[in-house]
């Protein structure tokens, strides 16, 4: 009777948690979109020195390795977790050696697969302060695309971000320039990278780009929403580097600085004048549309 007891006691708690678990899995609304460039597989590569690319074909995931651990920015869609590991593996690197997680910030497209990589290697995960809410709740707090719930697995961050912080493993020293408009917690990461015969200065650039829904005379939850665009463009042209990369390969033209199969040529990607083309362009349709 005691054996039955508990067996019935087990099988109530079984059931429970796993109700509790579907119901959390029903939380998850689809993203408002997707492309099948954020979902097709890409050869992983080494761009310079110890950084790496290991995302899709457009949504870009960088790993920087150090003897002490790695750092993994961005994950693309939830859907490429498994690709983004065997793109590290393949690399000859452990993906269970990931130390932190960072991202340009949390929207889908760039976080959905935090949850499951925090979960599969123990990383902590660093977001900036204004972006850590839309973390934390799957993105229903996110001011263009929240509201309807969550679209991803909520992450609560071990470290909230601010501008001018430096993100530190072993010898790697990375520091976090706030750009937002794009979200609130939008950030950039300038760090220094060596190969065999240099140092490189990277700056992986969260690009002020708007939504179609961008209001920039202000939106619920963010008000000062133009105010944040003007600083971000001033800041971003500021900025002195090598090499610059961004969230989405495309941003940079990826696809025309590299195929797949070239041999290791970091400059390639010392384009300060593309850099200051698309700048230019995105800011000249935030100005376009402030003053329509």
């Amino acid at each position: 009777m005691t054996y039955f007891k508990t067996s019935i006691i087990t099988l109530v708690i079984t059931m429970s948690l796993l109700g509790s678990y579907q119901a959390h899995a029903q939380k998850l609304i689809p993203p408002p979109f997707v492309t099948k460039e954020w979902q097709m597989e890409y050869t992983p590569f080494r761009i310079v020195g110890n950084l790496y690319y290991v995302g899709t074909y457009d949504l870009a995931c960088y790993l920087i390795t150090t003897p002490k651990g790695h750092i993994l920015i961005n994950t693309g869609l939830a859907e490429s977790v498994n690709m983004i590991k065997s793109n590290v593996e393949s690399l000859g690197f452990k993906f269970a050696d990931i130390k932190i997680l960072l991202a340009t910030h949390a929207h889908f497209d760039h976080v959905a697969g935090m949850a499951d990589i925090k979960e599969m290697t123990g990383a902590k995960m660093m977001i900036n302060e204004r972006d850590a809410q839309a973390l934390a709740d799957g993105g229903n707090s996110d001011f263009v695309f929240g509201g309807k719930g969550s679209t991803f697995k909520p992450v609560k961050a071990d470290r909230l971000l601010h501008d001018n912080d430096t993100v530190k493993l072993d010898k790697m020293q990375i520091v976090v320039l706030n750009h937002p408009g794009h979200t609130q917690g939008a950030n950039s990461f300038l760090f220094d990278v060596k190969d065999e015969t240099k140092t490189y200065r990277i700056l992986i650039a969260n690009m002020p780009t708007m939504q179609d829904a961008t209001n920039l005379a202000g939106m619920p939850g963010y008000p000062d929403i133009a105010k944040d665009y003007a600083y971000s463009f001033a800041a971003l042209k500021k900025l002195q580097f090598d090499i610059w990369l961004s969230s989405h390969a495309g941003q940079y033209k990826l696809h025309q600085k590299h195929k797949p199969g070239d041999a290791y040529n970091p400059q390639v990607f010392m384009d300060r004048a593309g850099y200051d083309q698309t700048l230019g362009n995105l800011e000249t349709a935030y100005l376009q549309r402030l003053n329509h």
